[in-house]
Parts: structure tokens; C-alpha cells; sequence
């Protein structure tokens, strides 16, 4: 059956054409983005939501949301998604990040140069019929100091444009080495020095608790005396009231934001200021950008949904399709694993560590870790996958550790996982065979090359002689048909492990007759999903 996906804000015929085009069944209804209660009245028909910002993915609406795999934002911004609320669904939240970067770059030098010039003042001035040629003085670019606060996707592209206006720039980015600052041409600086030295600043980085006020009161007070501040990428990034004050005393010569802290801004500190330029959030306005992140988001999630790549998302590792298609195999044997490991255990799991060897340890770690988490959570909760499980491994204070090394053994890689619990630890390995099977190779330190069924059975033992011949003779006695069995020990005399392959599910009176002998020091029944 084909996916289904609703569009619930406008998006460009082009870009629905592209989910029809894949073979995905689509709705347009742009309409019902605004109308919360019809949205959650749909909903839970799609596995797929395509928005803009009008529409607002609330915890009430995922709640109905029964089949939703995936939210697309065509767009950067995602401040109407409730991401954990997303994530604890299971749900898939993915933006556009680089849809816009040029458009939003190019609308943070257009009002560096309208600051710079006055040139909204000017303009209403002379509309009005007034010729105030000399009350609009401005500042040239050339061989001024830009400091750019962030200078990942969009800021690289500022950085750059404003190299060719013969500025000099100055870059204060955490994430930024000092070899590719030199390779964009920029100087790499502490934010004081950037602070104190920059004649105009333009802010470039996401909201974060790191970020957050970054342009505060304080910071503000440390600027260059007649500094012109740009803020085309979020809201809250500067303490607006600060800088209204900077403004009205001097020290500051102009501002132009496109962002507030409150949006839509109806009123607003900088409001009616001198040599103040003030956007609607228009970074992303062009026909151009609108049309690009609205192809990507259509892209983006048919790939999701039709080959389980995972592109720009925010509350999940990106899987390219064709890691997808090499690593389809590790993410299975990595859920398998997860699986055997939660269905064993019957108490809390108070860590989790997982080590990748040879060829899992080149892959997409991240991707392969939620797929293992989710597999011991599905025992706690059967709907659990992997975008909620890490959520709710994190809730239950779960510590999980990876550790990756280069091939240690006989095997090209292999996925090893131990949990610990209040009383003991847990361990198995797995890896994927040439025939791109799952296999388990060790269970508790024990060898052992078995193959993953739909219905299993796990027995320990003493390694005796005749426990074979009553294990299967006592699941005949019952009607359970015994399709296959593998076996391992430690050591001779020493314990050993059977794993028994059913037609069915196992019966719960066998599990109690097998008790009951007393020969076995676990008898568990293990069901996995081979599909």
C-alpha cells in the first residue's frame, strides 16, 4: 500500500507533483493547516505531513496522528513542531537548512547596506516630498571590519560576499578550525575581540541556551563605538531593550533586524528608532527559496518513506539512501540484538554499552545505536522505534556508551552489546553474514553461530549428556514442532546454551514443563520481527 502523505500549508504544485511522481499518495489541502481541529480530525490517515509555519504539530495533534512517520518543514524554522513530543511518538521531524542560505544571506548584506546608508529614511523621506540630502549620511563597506557571529552555512556565504565588497572579516564560531578560516579568508576570534574590533556585526547562528542573548547587555557594552548590529537569523540572539538604549545614547549607530524575540512584531523596543531597519522575517523570501525548500521537504520525505533515508533531520541521525542500503543488514542484526537483550531482561537497565568492530565501526554509529536501543526498548513498549527510543532510554536515566575499534577477530565486523543491570551484566554479539543474514555469533561470552527466527526458544544448562533428546522430546509431548537447533559451551561440563527454532509461538506449558525438570536454568521463549 502507498504511502500517504497530507500538505497542509502552501506548498508548490511542483513540489506535490513530486510525491505523486514517486508513487505516493498526497492530499493537498493547504486550508487546514490553520484549523486545528479538522487537522486532528485527518490526521491519523497519513504517514506523512508536509507544512510551512502555519501549521502546528502539538502534542494533542500526535496524539491522533496514529500512522504519521514523518513531519517535513519546508523551511529552516521548526519552532511550530513540538520536537519531543515528536520524537516520544516515534515521529520523524526534518527541515530544509539549506534551501535559504543564499536568500538569507543576501538579506543580511541588503540591510548592512541599507544601515549603512540610510537608504529606508532616505527613501521615505524623499517620497514625502522633502530633499534632506544632507541629513543622510552614510558609511562606505569598503575596508570596514564585518565580525560574523557563526559562520557555518549561512555565515560562510555573508563571509564570502563580503570579502568581494573589500571587507575585512572577522569570524567567532566554537565549531570553526583555524585551517578553514584561513581557507574562507576570514580571521578566527574570540568573541570579545570580535566585540571590540568590528564595525558592523551580523549574527548568524541558531537559538540555542549557548546562544541565547549572546548580544547581551553586557557584550553589547564591550562594542565598537558607532557599530552597526545585523540580525537576520533568530529572535533572542540580542537583548533588544539593551540596544535600543546603545542606540538612543550613541553608542550604537544603527541596527537592522529581519528577527525579534516576539514574532509577528506588533511593537517592539526598536520600533521608530533613528537609522533602524526593521523586517518582517524576510530572510527566506524570494520565489526562488520558497520554491527550493519546498522541492527539498518532497524530496526529503518520499526518500523517508520510500527507501527509509533520512535527510535533515531533527530529532534522528541522517541515513543517506545509499547508507541505507549498505547498512539496511547492521540494522537489523543491531535491533535482533536489542531484541534478544530486552526480551532477557526482567529489571532495570541501568546502562547500556555497545562496541562496533571492523566494518560496523565505519558505518553511521548514531543510526545503528537507535536501532539497537530500540529493540531493547520494544520489550517495555511494542510501538517504540527508532526516533523514540533514545528518548525514552534518556528518560529512564539510561547511560549508553559506544565504543568502535578496527577488526580484532575472524570475523569483517561485529556489533557487541552488554547491558547492566542492579544485579548482573548481559551480553551478545552479532554480525552480518555474506548472504546479508543477521546472525548471532556469542551469547554470554559463549560462541555460537545462529541464525534469527521469527519464534525462538533460549535454554541454559548444565553441559550434561540426553538434555537435547528431553528438550525435544518434551516439546513434542506438547505439539510444539522443533524446526532446527544450535548449540554452545563454554567449556566442557560447563554451561551451555541451546537456541531452538519453532513453526509457532512457544507454549506457555511447555515453558513450565521445562521448568519443572529442573535441568534448565532458563527456559525463554524469543520472538523477533524477519520481515
Amino acid at each position: 500500500m502507498a504511502p500517504k502523505v497530507l500538505v497542509s500549508d502552501k506548498l508548490s504544485e511542483t513540489a506535490v507533483q513530486i510525491f505523486r511522481d514517486r508513487g505516493i499518495e498526497v492530499d493537498f489541502m493547504p486550508e487546514v493547516g490553520k484549523d486545528k481541529e479538522k487537522l486532528a480530525e485527518i490526521i491519523g490517515d497519513y504517514d506523512g505531513l508536509a507544512i510551512r509555519s502555519a501549521t502546528k504539530v502539538t502534542p494533542t495533534i500526535l496524539e491522533k496522528a496514529t500512522k504519521l512517520k514523518v513531519v517535513g518543514r519546508a523551511g529552516i524554522g521548526t519552532d511550530n513542531v513540538d520536537k519531543d513530543a515528536a520524537s516520544k511518538h516515534g515521529v520523524i521531524v526534518m527541515n530544509t537548512p539549506f534551501g535559504n542560505m543564499i536568500t538569507t544571506a543576501e538579506h543580511a548584506i541588503a540591510l548592512m547596506f541599507s544601515v549603512a546608508r540610510q537608504i529606508p529614511a532616505a527613501d521615505a523621506s524623499t517620497q514625502a516630498g522633502k530633499w534632506e540630502k544632507s541629513k543622510f549620511m552614510g558609511t562606505e563597506l569598503t575596508a570596514k571590519t564585518l565580525g560574523v557571529i557563526g559562520a557555518g552555512n549561512i555565515g560562510g556565504i555573508v563571509c564570502d560576499r563580503a570579502r568581494g565588497l573589500k571587507m575585512k572579516v572577522v569570524a567567532y564560531d566554537p565549531f570553526l578550525s583555524e585551517e578553514h578560516a584561513a581557507k574562507m579568508g576570514v580571521e578566527k576570534v574570540e568573541l570579545d575581540e570580535l566585540l571590540g574590533r568590528a564595525d558592523f556585526i551580523t549574527l548568524h547562528v541558531p537559538l540555542t541556551d549557548s546562544t541565547r542573548n549572546i548580544l547581551s547587555r553586557e557584550n553589547l557594552a564591550k562594542t565598537k563605538k558607532g557599530v552597526r548590529i545585523i540580525n537576520c537569523a533568530r529572535g533572542g540572539l540580542v537583548d533588544e531593550e539593551a540596544l535600543a538604549e546603545l542606540i538612543k545614547s550613541g553608542h550604537v549607530a544603527g541596527a537592522a533586524f529581519d528577527v525579534f524575540k516576539e514574532e509577528p512584531a506588533t511593537e517592539n523596543p526598536l520600533f521608530g528608532l533613528p537609522n533602524v531597519v526593521c523586517t518582517p522575517h524576510l530572510g527566506a523570501s524570494t520565489t526562488e527559496a520558497q520554491e527550493n525548500v519546498a522541492l527539498q521537504v518532497a524530496e526529503q520525505m518520499s526518500d523517508y518513506l520510500l527507501t527509509g533515508a533520512v535527510t535533515n533531520a531533527l530529532n534522528m541521525p541522517s541515513v543517506t539512501a545509499e547508507e541505507a542500503k549498505v547498512m539496511g543488514p547492521w540494522i537489523k542484526v543491531a535491533g535482533h540484538l536489542g531484541g534478544f537483550i530486552g526480551q532477557m531482561t526482567d529489571e532495570p537497565i541501568n546502562a547500556i554499552n555497545i562496541l562496533y568492530d571492523g566494518e560496523a565501526a565505519t558505518m553511521n554509529l548514531e543510526a545503528l545505536n537507535c536501532a539497537l536501543i530500540a529493540g531493547i526498548m520494544k520489550s517495555i513498549n511494542p510501538e517504540v522505534n527508532m526516533v523514540s527510543a533514545p528518548v525514552i532510554a534518556k528518560d529512564r536515566g539510561i547511560q549508553i556508551a559506544t565504543t568502535n575499534q578496527a577488526q580484532s577477530g575472524v570475523f569483517e565486523g561485529y556489533i557487541k552489546v552488554t547491558i547492566a543491570t542492579p544485579t548482573r551484566e548481559r551480553s551478545i554479539a552479532g554480525t552480518v553474514f555474506s548472504d546479508g543474514k543477521p546472525r548471532f555469533i556469542q551469547i554470554k561470552g559463549i560462541n555460537i553461530d545462529a541464525e534469527v527466527g521469527e519464534h525462538m526458544l533460549y535454554t541454559t544448562n548444565e553441559d550434561i549428556p540426553g538434555i537435547i533428546g528431553i528438550l525435544g522430546t518434551m516439546l513434542g509431548e506438547h505439539k510444539v514442532n522443533l524446526a532446527n537447533f544450535t548449540l554452545g559451551r563454554s567449556t566442557q561440563g560447563g554451561e551451555a546454551i541451546a537456541i531452538s527454532y519453532l513453526d509457532e509461538p512457544m507454549k506457555e506449558s511447555a515453558v513450565k514443563a521445562l521448568k519443572d525438570t529442573g535441568l534448565f536454568r532458563q527456559v525463554k521463549p524469543l520472538h523477533f520481527d524477519v520481515a
